[in-house]
């Protein structure tokens, strides 16, 4: 086992350890400190097992006029892409067990993209779960225009650091049921 890997299994357990029931309140609470504009399109996630859970939050961001976004699997070692969705918008189970948008919803490409993640540190790296699709994804939609990846998170699940290589694309900002704290990412 590498080191990256011990340490995703390491970072799954705590976060296990971690999940909060009263999580998605506190979380959604700072909605407005995302101070996002008002034709920002938001693109989240359902949370899957015990991922830091973002619904509420983007249940308040669609009431403030957000339109939403929910991203689907292509194929393996590909980006995301990512459908327009509102909140009664029936969702189908990918093989890997997340839920996805319907195939017939119309593509859109976020402004704003809500990260799920297994660890996080001070520098803005994300350890996600090995697969690279928010990193592909980000390095794609960053070099066609401004693209924010705000990481949702418990505060526990900060560790001292990440390790990455050249193609890890970094977060903006995480939101935990602590607040918002923003990363200052080199150009």
């Amino acid at each position: 086992m590498n080191a990256k890997t011990t340490l995703r299994k390491a970072a799954a357990e705590r976060r296990c350890r971690l999940a909060d029931p009263g999580f998605a309140e506190r979380v959604a609470s700072y909605a407005g400190a995302l101070a996002l504009g008002p034709s920002t399109l938001v693109s989240g996630y359902v949370a899957f097992r015990d991922e830091a859970d973002p619904a509420l939050l983007m249940q308040i961001l669609a009431a403030r006029g957000h339109a939403l976004a929910l991203p689907a699997i292509t194929a393996k070692g590909e980006a995301l892409r990512f459908h327009r969705w509102q909140q009664d918008d029936a969702l189908a189970p990918h093989p890997y067990g997340v839920l996805e948008p319907h195939v017939s919803a119309e593509i859109v490409f976020p402004d704003v993209l809500l990260v799920p993640l297994l660890a996080f540190d001070a520098s803005g790296h994300r350890l996600g779960y090995g697969g690279g699709y928010y990193d592909r994804t980000l390095e794609k939609l960053r070099a066609q225009k401004k693209v924010t990846a705000i990481g949702i998170a418990y505060a526990g699940q900060e560790i001292a650091a990440v390790p990455h290589g050249p193609h890890d694309q970094r977060l903006d900002a995480v939101l935990s049921e602590t607040g918002l704290r923003r990363f200052s990412n080199p150009a």
